[in-house]
């Protein structure tokens, strides 16, 4: 029986895989994020069309216009609010000494 050494595994072989995965990783997460602020821009140009409409006399009804523009309102302050969340953050990981 021929049994090969620890030194013959395919070390970098593990390492690509790794590696791989955490990229996949990394996209899936950029892909959300971009998800999420596509969406937050979709709502404000929704509310700001709406409005617009509403200015020109077009048949919209007030409340579609104000339930539009708080849907977009909300959606902009939670951005915001876990924008500085994330920032928060990476200040205290920058604090933390190793």
């Amino acid at each position: 029986m021929d049994i090969k050494g620890i030194g013959s595994l395919p070390t970098l072989e593990l390492g690509k895989l790794y590696n791989n995965e955490e990229k996949d990783k990394a996209q899936d997460f950029r892909a959300f994020l971009s998800n999420a602020l596509d969406n937050v821009n979709k709502t404000q140009l929704n509310a700001e069309q709406l409005t617009k409409d509403l200015a020109v006399g077009n048949d919209v009804e007030l409340s579609q216009v104000v339930l539009a523009t708080e849907k977009a309102a909300l959606a902009l302050q939670l951005t915001i609010q876990i924008r500085n969340k994330v920032m928060e953050a990476y200040q205290e990981l920058m604090r933390m000494q190793i």
